[in-house]
């Protein structure tokens, strides 16, 4: 029975952590593109937009895709360095180990997706490995950004509160928009009319057409 609940407990964390990337991925694009419009695939009939591929090299993939490795990798990293230290792994009373889990799991969840998507993604026939090389690089340089994640709930404590700062809001949400903004801006220079797809390009009046195939 303990053994059971402790999976469930796990498993509603990991959603939770789940739904909080995607969210943080989402609205991490208002940081990157806050004048673009952006490809949501097939989610695109719901705004009113010209859907081009409904999942492959979409927001929508990668919001998806990169928020279910970054849940598994943030939790397993966790689990590894609670097991070393031999209690609970936080911030607060471990942050170097905190900061190196930091980049260990973002790099490796990011990595991860890459992978997949260099694997899976018919767009990259022909050039995967190049793909997942390239991908692999850009998530590193990416990942190195991030160190600033977990100072940013101490620093919402000095600026609103620590009820703010414990709340999810605080801890989890805003850390993590953050991070998103600057691995994916930086590691894919993915800021403003830079990292558009083809589509985005056409939508946002930077070309007249994109490509099809």
């Amino acid at each position: 029975l303990q053994s059971t609940q402790k999976r469930m407990s796990l498993g509603k964390a990991v959603a939770t952590t789940f739904g909080t990337y995607m969210l943080a991925d989402y609205l991490s694009n208002y940081i990157q593109h806050p004048t673009q419009k952006m490809d949501y695939g097939i989610f695109n009939k719901l705004i009113g937009r010209e859907v081009d591929k409904a999942w492959w090299g979409t927001r929508t993939e990668h919001i998806v895709g990169v928020a279910a490795c970054l849940a598994a990798t943030d939790h397993a990293s966790q689990a590894i360095f609670s097991k070393i230290l031999k209690k609970p792994l936080s911030f607060a009373t471990h942050p170097g180990p905190f900061v190196a889990h930091t980049f260990l799991f973002i790099f490796s969840g990011v990595t991860i997706y890459v992978a997949a998507d260099a694997a899976f993604n018919p767009d990259h026939e022909g050039k995967r490995m190049e793909e997942f090389k390239s991908g692999t690089y850009c998530s590193y340089i990416g990942s190195n950004t991030a160190w600033f994640e977990p100072y940013v709930a101490p620093a919402v404590a000095k600026v609103a509160g620590p009820a703010m700062a414990g709340s999810w809001l605080g801890s989890a949400l805003l850390p993590a928009t953050l991070a998103y903004s600057t691995v994916k801006g930086v590691g894919w220079y993915d800021w403003g009319d830079s990292g558009l797809n083809d589509l985005e390009m056409k939508i946002n009046g930077l070309v007249t057409g994109h490509r099809t195939n």
